[in-house]
C-alpha cells in the first residue's frame, strides 16, 4: 500500500538525529494501556510491530510477560534501548521488518501503531494472524492532537503544505482499507478521553523533525527555512509554547 515516494519518506526513520526526536512525540494516554491489557490474552507475550523508539513497548512491560518489539531501523531500537524502561527483560528488541524478521509465535496480542501504513498489508496481516494464539488481536493505535484554537493551526498546515505534500495520514480510512482487503475483521474500538498537553516551541519542532515528511533529513537544504516559517507563525499568534487535547483511537480484531 506504500508508493515509490512513500517509501522515499520512510528511509527518513533509519536517520539517528529522526530517532533521537522521537522522544518529543506525544505520548499514549495512560487509558491506552488499559485497553490493551484488557485485549491480552494467553500465552501474555505480544508482538509489537513497527515499534519504533518503544513508546507502546515500554508502556506494554508493565503488564505483558514478553514483548517482541520489531522495527527495521537500527537507530530506533538503539534509541528505544536507551530510553527509561528500555532496558526492561520483558522486552526483546528485534531489527527487523514485520513482513519477514524472526517470530517466537505464538503471542497473546499484537500492536501496532501509525506505522502500520508503511507495512506491506497483504503480507503482514496473515502473518499476524498465523503469530496469533486463537483468541489473540491486533489492536492498531493512533493519536491525535486536539486544538482549542484552530487558526493558528490552520496557518501552521500551510506551511507543512508547502514544504511537503504528505503531512497527515487518515487512521479511520486506514481502517476501511484494512477490512476492505479483506485480511482484518474490526471487532471493537476506543477513543480514549482527552487528556491536556503541552509543549514548548523547541520541543514542538523537534517533534515535527520526527516524521517522515518535515525530517531534517527529508527537507535538506529547506530545512532551516522551515524552521524559520514555522516560528514566524508562532511568533504571529503570540505562541510561548503549544498546547492541546490529546487523544488516542484505538482499533481492534482479527487479521487473517
Amino acid at each position: 500500500m506504500t508508493s515509490h515516494y512513500q517509501r522515499h519518506l520512510g528511509r527518513a526513520f533509519i536517520d539517528e538525529e529522526v530517532a533521537r526526536n522521537y522522544r518529543y512525540r506525544q505520548p499514549y494516554p495512560p487509558e491506552v494501556f488499559d485497553v490493551l491489557a484488557g485485549l491480552l490474552v494467553a500465552p501474555r507475550t505480544v508482538l509489537d510491530a513497527g515499534c519504533g523508539s518503544g513508546a507502546l513497548t515500554r508502556g506494554l512491560a508493565g503488564f505483558a510477560e514478553r514483548i517482541d518489539a520489531v522495527d527495521p531501523s537500527e537507530a530506533m531500537i538503539r534509541e528505544g534501548r536507551r530510553l527509561p524502561g528500555g532496558d526492561s527483560e520483558r522486552i526483546r528488541w528485534i531489527v527487523g521488518r514485520a513482513e519477514d524478521a524472526p517470530l517466537a509465535a505464538p503471542y497473546g496480542l499484537a500492536t501496532t501503531g501509525a506505522s502500520i501504513h508503511w507495512m506491506d498489508l497483504s503480507v503482514v496481516l496473515p502473518r499476524f494472524g498465523a503469530a496469533l494464539a486463537p483468541t489473540g488481536r491486533l489492536a492498531i493505535v493512533d493519536t491525535e492532537s486536539v486544538y482549542a484554537d484552530e487558526v493558528w493551526r490552520r496557518d501552521l498546515v500551510a506551511v507543512f503544505e508547502r514544504y511537503s505534500p504528505a503531512h497527515s495520514d487518515d487512521f479511520y480510512g486506514l481502517i476501511a482499507e484494512l477490512e476492505a482487503s479483506g485480511h482484518f475483521t474490526r471487532e471493537g474500538e476506543r477513543r480514549t478521553a482527552p487528556i491536556p498537553y503541552e509543549q514548548s516551541l523547541d520541543d514542538y519542532l523537534a517533534m515535527l523533525a520526527s516524521t517522515s515528511s518535515l525530517s531534517r533529513v527529508t527537507l535538506r537544504d529547506r530545512a532551516d527555512a522551515f524552521e524559520h516559517d514555522a516560528r514566524g507563525i508562532f511568533a504571529a499568534h503570540g505562541m510561548e509554547r503549544v498546547r492541546a487535547a490529546l487523544v488516542a483511537h484505538i482499533v481492534w480484531g482479527r487479521p487473517r
